[in-house]
């Protein structure tokens, strides 16, 4: 029984955190859809807080045991690229 409610408990907080990661992505979707350009002041500091927060809040969830190291990182990474596909799409267009 007890094992189950860690794992539930793992689960949510791996889910909480990855909608987190998909509300960054949106946001900057949001600015790049408004013609705000990546190398605005404004986009580098809504990124920046964003991403610090989110890695604050992984760090969190590492620290109890909720996610591991790994998936934290996997998380952190795999936002980290699709940041990168906008920014180069961004650019492109």
């Amino acid at each position: 029984m007890m094992q189950e409610a860690v794992v539930t408990n793992a689960n949510e907080a791996y889910a909480l955190l990855k909608a987190d990661a998909d509300k960054i992505l949106k946001l900057i979707q949001v600015q790049m859809d408004n013609l705000t350009m990546p190398q605005c002041p404004l986009y580098e500091e809504v990124l920046d807080t964003q991403m610090f927060g989110l890695s604050r809040e992984i760090d969190f969830a590492v620290r109890l045991h909720l996610i591991g190291e790994a998936e934290g990182k996997a998380l952190l990474d795999n936002l980290e690229k699709q940041l990168h596909v906008l920014h180069e799409k961004a650019q492109n267009e």
